[in-house]
């Protein structure tokens, strides 16, 4: 977790940041310092820049939105664990690192063009970027639907799972006189099936049923019998509490969903790789983009802060989190200048700043979480 903040020039840029690194790191622990470089950007008239401020708290709501699921898509995606997200980079480097060496990306997002343009190009840029993790969550999501519903029915109970696959050639016999049923019975049931299934009905071979596979719960029992006793057996099966499962067993069908099966599974591992692959890109791309609204942001509320022309220190702050009061303490000591008591009560923060944040300070200041 990080503050972005902007504090009011004390005399130079060099005095004011060398007063912020004695104070806050050499001579205490408060927090780890990093400039925060803002180019010269265009100002505008002062009612553009009101207009502008009220926007940046939805743009930004908005685009750190849309960070956090691209994000959540890669956690999803991936073991859950926060060091496998290290690996995730914006443009080139760790998030982190893009954040505390942040420089202006002055060819994609030109410093005099009106920051009202530059927002739009922002917004444009995620809200394609959303739209695309949508259609791409769905696709995959498709997939693995079907892919799971075709396991579930390899994987599941006998009694509704598919015998596909269970069942092979030598185990079933279908001739003009002949047929091969299958039935279902529960676990404790097999030593009855086994000595009563052949008086179930007349013409059933005799010792024809054997074990074709068991799961949990049940026993999966191939029998042979003549096909016109066939209803009268099922009939008597049922009522013996056996489930007798109709299966025709077809070679090129077998081969043919085996195939079909192995397809669906390559092709939602392909959607899911490029899934990934995308958010990965997609998210150095967005978190980028949040990066450079935070500090039109923090450009936008300092000159409504400090007025014209712009005297202000950006100054990135990695805050000691058992020292966060006393950091803001400090720093509303030395850039309060009208003392600490109208901006800062050490138990609640404020009342509201000029950015729609919950926290108001003598001083411009966001909180920016990396991790989400």
């Amino acid at each position: 977790m990080y503050w972005l903040v902007s504090l009011p020039l004390l005399e130079s840029e060099d005095r004011s940041w060398t007063l912020v690194q004695n104070k806050t790191t050499y001579e205490n622990d408060y927090s780890i310092n990093f400039k925060f470089a803002i180019p010269d950007l265009r100002v505008g008239t002062l009612d553009s820049l009101m207009v502008l401020s009220d926007d940046l708290v939805k743009v930004n709501a908005l685009v750190e939105s849309v960070v956090n699921k691209i994000r959540r898509q890669l956690f999803d995606m991936g073991s859950g664990r926060a060091e496998d997200f290290q690996e995730v980079s914006v443009e080139g480097v760790s998030p982190d690192q893009y954040l505390e060496r942040f420089s202006w990306n002055e060819a994609k997002y030109p410093p005099r063009r009106p920051l009202s343009e530059t927002v739009s190009a922002i917004t444009e840029t995620i809200q394609r970027l959303e739209d695309d993790l949508k259609v791409r969550m769905s696709e995959y999501n498709q997939l693995k639907g079907l892919v799971t519903a075709a396991a579930r029915k390899q994987t599941g109970s006998l009694a509704v799972r598919d015998l596909t696959g269970l069942v092979k050639a030598d185990d079933a016999v279908n001739t003009e006189n002949l047929i091969t049923l299958f039935a279902v019975v529960t676990k404790q049931d097999k030593s009855e099936w086994l000595s009563t299934y052949e008086t179930l009905s007349d013409f059933v071979v005799p010792r024809s049923s054997k074990l074709i596979f068991e799961d949990q719960d049940y026993s999966l029992f191939s029998v042979t019998l003549f096909k016109r006793v066939a209803d009268s057996f099922k009939a008597a099966a049922r009522s013996k509490g056996y489930q007798v499962r109709d299966y025709e067993f077809d070679q090129e069908l077998q081969e043919n969903q085996s195939e079909a099966a192995k397809t669906l599974k390559a092709n939602a591992d392909s959607k899911r790789s490029q899934l990934e692959q995308w958010s990965a890109s997609a998210y150095g791309e967005a978190f980028s983009a949040w990066i450079h609204i935070c500090a039109i942001r923090l450009f936008v509320e300092s000159i409504l802060r400090y007025g014209l022309p712009p005297k202000f220190l950006a100054v990135l702050l990695k805050p000691n989190q058992k020292n966060t009061t006393k950091l803001r303490k400090l720093l509303a000591s030395l850039f309060g200048s009208s003392g600490t008591s109208q901006y800062f009560d050490g138990e609640a923060g404020a009342t509201g700043g000029l950015a729609g944040e919950s926290e108001m300070y003598p001083y411009v200041s966001f909180t920016v979480s990396v991790d989400g």
